[in-house]
């Protein structure tokens, strides 16, 4: 028995995925040699407002040393961190397998380049009845271990980041890491039908998210990507810190903004893909919801107040606050977690400064109103005021010319309040002059990162129509999108050369070769505004118009090549009749969806897939075994093209259209 300082929780997961790898999975244990050295630093951390000097706990563990691997060596390196506590890992691995087992594929995953530390979290996705966050009408939510909302996530950036999810709801269900890249592991990103079938009622899946590996930090959010489920409460922030912030501030705070429905997302799209329904007009939210967290933990209501008992521990809209102290600079990351709306915020007798934008640090931007559309996020710096004497209204106002119809019964315009003082009045200066866009464009990302030269572009038109069946959809180019038989993700793995062709992942599937740079040109055709979401990219906006059917180069202007610092950022809005040039380089294989953020445009079908670097994946990448007994439980296939055939252009079987009515 050996003496050693390190953090057991941790240790010990490694343990256990190492000693989980079975005799009949292929891999014998023969020898773990551990090696460990011990530090720790103090740091004040001024944005977390935390001392951080942690020290260890000294346990006794036996290090294990009575079996030996036999086969070829592999070393891995190993750092883990918590918090500010490092320890270093020496494990000798031995392997004879030419493919990893997936317990041993988990570890791997996790320990690539480095093994950093690993924080884990047990999800339970569960039904959860009676909520009633808007006050107005209980109902069944999508919640997370029997409580709603779910939790928020927050990671250090040193650290990897494992979700063990268990399904315990009626439907297939995934998560999606929005805004994580991903790389060379885009069967992790939780598209449905993209890069994975679901996990199964009753099945679980494990989500790994390398963090520490993924140049990230910033602001994100986790969501649903099955089933409309997001659209029924699944959604949470999720925020990445690395171990020094580029703006200087004391606290901060994320603010969550959402839509809300009385209605469950499964009776909605019935109503809107109908032939009752031809115009397709969307369902419009009966509520918006404001409410805020802090760390891992949603602030709770104002004192003295009634909450609704579900929902009591979260405070929302007017029974909401934020409590300020004077003089001190806080970050406010903001997310807009809806499924429809886009929302105008403010804070009353307050100046914001942007320094983010989708996981981007950005030149700090003054700024009076933010325009949030679907799935965007936006820190701010706010300085508090030194006067104490008044407590201030925070605004939140949904975009109601996205709606077709606005019931009287819908307060668009929510509010929350900033709290100096619990006694004192509120300031609340009611409705802005005039609500306008965020210029992105203008905006700095701090690291620089020059445009390069495009050579391909796709372009995209926006379109919706009443289809032969009578119901309204969405359409790319006139093609509106189907899930294919067999997750796209599959396809690319297991089609061989015929990956490289567009056409066996379906009609609306792009092929790109690893290095292109690629101009993606989506031309938004339709009277309302949307929010485009690329998979495994932070895109460049290289160019923007207003109108671009225009010869106008004031409403259509041409693309400035050699831009030395374009914004980048994971979702695009776009008004009506104008465009947006996505610039994008193509070194993330795997397949990537692109899609309107809107939950019911990409119910109707506005999304397209980006097939990149097929033969690239092909030979570097795996899938985990678990994902592929999920689809066989849901008796779904697991190769071959989009229809589940051996063939580059055979879609017998797959389904197609419906298309637009000829009159």
């Amino acid at each position: 028995m050996s003496e050693i300082w390190f953090n057991k929780r941790k240790f010990a997961f490694y343990m256990k995925a190492i000693r989980n790898i079975a005799p009949d999975e292929g891999i014998t244990i023969s020898y773990i040699g551990v090696r460990m050295t011990h530090d720790w630093r103090k740091d004040a951390l001024r944005h977390r407002g935390v001392d951080r000097s942690v020290g260890p706990k000294k346990i006794r563990s036996v290090v294990d040393s009575s079996t030996s691997f036999e086969g070829m060596g592999t070393t891995f390196g190993t750092h883990i961190s918590h918090t500010l506590i490092s320890y270093h890992f020496a494990l000798c691995l031995f392997t004879a397998l030419p493919m990893l087992p997936t317990s041993f594929a988990l570890l791997a995953a996790l320990a690539s380049p480095a093994l950093a530390g690993v924080q884990e979290i047990w999800w339970n996705l569960t039904y959860v009845q009676n909520a009633n966050p808007d006050g107005l009408f209980p109902r069944r939510v999508v919640g997370v271990n029997g409580s709603w909302p779910p939790p928020p996530v927050n990671v250090q950036t040193t650290d990897s980041l494992l979700v063990h999810v268990t399904n315990s709801l009626s439907d297939p269900a995934t998560l999606h890491h929005h805004g994580m890249l991903f790389n060379t592991t885009s069967w992790m990103d939780g598209a449905q039908g993209v890069s994975e079938c679901g996990i199964p009622p009753g099945g679980t899946f494990d989500y790994v998210v390398p963090v520490n590996t993924s140049d990230q930090w910033g602001t994100y959010w986790v969501h649903g990507h099955a089933s409309g489920q997001y659209v029924d409460g699944l959604r949470a922030p999720l925020v990445l810190h690395p171990p020094k912030e580029v703006a200087e501030y004391d606290e901060e705070f994320t603010i969550i903004l959402g839509d809300w429905y009385h209605e469950e997302h499964a009776v909605l799209l019935k109503q809107f893909i109908s032939t009752a329904n031809p115009e397709g007009v969307e369902p419009v939210p009966e509520s918006g919801l404001m409410y805020f967290a802090q760390n891992s933990t949603y602030l709770r209501p104002i004192a003295c107040s009634n909450p609704a008992p579900v929902t009591s521990a979260v405070g929302f809209n007017e029974n909401a606050t934020l409590p300020f102290q004077p003089g001190k600079t806080y970050r406010l990351r903001i997310v807009n977690t809806a499924a429809f709306a886009m929302f105008y915020f403010w804070i009353d007798g307050h100046d914001m400064r942007i320094i983010e934008v989708d996981g981007t640090d950005v030149e700090e931007y003054p700024i009076d109103l933010i325009a949030l559309s679907v799935a965007q996020r936006y820190s701010i710096l706010v300085t508090a005021r030194n006067d104490t004497s008044s407590n201030w209204a925070i605004h939140a106002n949904m975009d109601t010319d996205m709606f077709d119809v606005v019931p009287p019964t819908l307060n668009p315009n929510v509010t929350s309040s900033i709290t100096y003082n619990a006694s004192a009045s509120l300031t609340n200066n009611g409705f802005m002059d005039e609500y306008h866009d965020v210029n992105d464009t203008a905006l700095v990302p701090v690291i620089v990162m020059a445009q390069p030269a495009a050579t391909k572009t796709i372009e995209l038109e926006v379109s919706f129509a009443t289809m032969d069946d009578g119901t309204n959809r969405a359409m790319f180019n006139g093609i509106t999108y189907n899930s294919p038989l067999v997750p796209a993700v599959l396809s690319e793995l297991t089609l061989g050369k015929n990956a490289t062709v567009a056409g066996a992942y379906g009609p609306t599937s792009f092929v790109v070769d690893y290095g292109d740079v690629v101009d993606i040109v989506i031309k938004n055709g339709d009277t309302g505004k949307h929010p485009f979401h690329l998979h495994g990219h932070k895109i460049m906006i290289v160019g923007r118009a207003t109108n671009y059917t225009s010869s106008d180069p004031t409403l259509n202007p041409p693309i400035v090549e050699g831009q030395a610092n374009p914004i980048r950022r994971d979702v695009v809005g776009i008004p009506p009749m104008g465009s947006a040039t996505m610039r994008l380089v193509a070194d993330n294989p795997g397949v990537w969806f692109l899609h309107c953020h809107i939950e019911w445009h990409l119910e109707a079908g506005l999304a397209v897939q980006l097939v990149e670097a097929p033969l690239q994946a092909q030979q570097h990448y795996g899938v985990p075994q678990k994902l592929l007994d999920n689809c066989k439980a849901l008796k779904l296939l697991t190769s071959g093209n989009a229809a589940g055939i051996a063939s580059a252009t055979d879609l017998h079987g797959l389904p197609l259209g419906p298309y637009p009515q000829i009159l």
